[in-house]
């Protein structure tokens, strides 16, 4: 990449979007997780990892239960979406090998996530988009880590996937140094302009949450870091990378302008009988934010083995 470009690319982007939060929040190398305060006795853990220019609010309204541990990812180099906590770093936190702003560096920063954070035997992993890359490769990092995870790939970025044709139409002819003039022009047009064809139909959730898209990370080179590393993850990662996923469930919607949905699907039914895939009604790529009935129950969560819990902290 020119010198010149980085610099443009580097420049700061000011958060855009943020909720009040109650729990703590732990800085995890250029990542974070969350942990929100629940009002009954914990008996489920839910960590939830955010989409491509999304934020962790994605699930709050999802997992509402007082008796639900919500612990929210914040991916690499993407502003924390709180108000109020304050924000520390994670006494076991570990140096990350991978580079900053790929869903390799991610996966570890979830990956230490659940080693450390959850204080239930009871854990789903539930990933939108990209998120759900992330948790593939955190499969593939920790694979002891997953044994007993239920999985939630919600509308995932998946081995061997594609990017919807209109979006690669969109992104070939975007050189690195045209981003944030292409961000700038973005920002500045309604969200109606574009909202209906990528996002389907709106409701005041979507619209709050998708309406700041790219104001969700710190700088423009995180945007197309992004953009390349989910190419290139397509690309080289294999099917055989399901075979660390025991428990789970994988949301196709019906329809998805984000992502190529009929190789989603192909890609999904490596999985093994164990995992369902559910082709969900009339969703947009923002599943869960369309209708909630697709979110599968958290009564019949598997029980984590002793040896998984055996480091926790915080």
């Amino acid at each position: 990449m020119k010198a010149i470009h980085a610099r443009k690319l580097l420049r700061p982007i000011d958060p855009a979007y943020s909720e009040m939060f109650s729990g703590r929040v732990y800085t995890i190398g250029k990542g974070a997780a969350s942990v929100r305060n629940h009002s009954a006795p914990a008996e489920n853990t839910v960590i939830g990892v955010h989409g491509f220019l999304e934020n962790h609010c994605y699930f709050t309204q999802t997992y509402q239960a007082p008796d639900t541990e919500l612990i929210l990812l914040t991916c690499s180099n993407y502003h924390i979406p709180v108000s109020g906590p304050t924000i520390e770093e994670a006494s076991w936190q570990k140096p990350i090998k991978y580079l900053e702003a790929t869903i390799e560096y991610d996966a570890s920063v979830l990956n230490q996530a659940i080693e450390n954070l959850p204080s239930t035997s009871r854990v789903r992993v539930h990933g939108h988009s990209r998120g759900g890359a992330v948790i593939m490769e955190a499969m593939q990092q920790r694979p002891d880590l997953f044994e007993n995870v239920d999985v939630v790939l919600e509308a995932p970025v998946l081995p061997q996937g594609k990017l919807h044709p209109l979006v690669s139409a969109l992104l070939d002819p975007v050189s690195h140094g045209m981003w944030p003039w292409v961000i700038r022009l973005i920002n500045s047009a309604p969200s109606t302009a574009y909202g209906q064809t990528f996002f389907g139909k709106l409701n005041p959730r979507k619209r709050a949450l998708l309406d700041k898209l790219f104001a969700a990370t710190r700088d423009h080179l995180t945007i197309v870091r992004n953009i390349e590393n989910i190419i290139a993850w397509m690309e080289k990662t294999g099917p055989e990378s399901y075979q660390h996923m025991r428990h789970g469930t994988i949301l196709i919607p019906k329809i998805d302008r984000i992502l190529d949905r009929e190789a989603m699907l192909k890609s999904a039914e490596h999985s093994s009988n164990a995992i369902r895939i559910i082709e969900t009604g009339a969703t947009s790529h923002f599943v869960t934010l369309d209708s909630q009935e697709w979110v599968p129950s958290l009564a019949h969560l598997p029980e984590l083995h002793a040896k998984a819990m055996g480091s926790k902290g915080g």
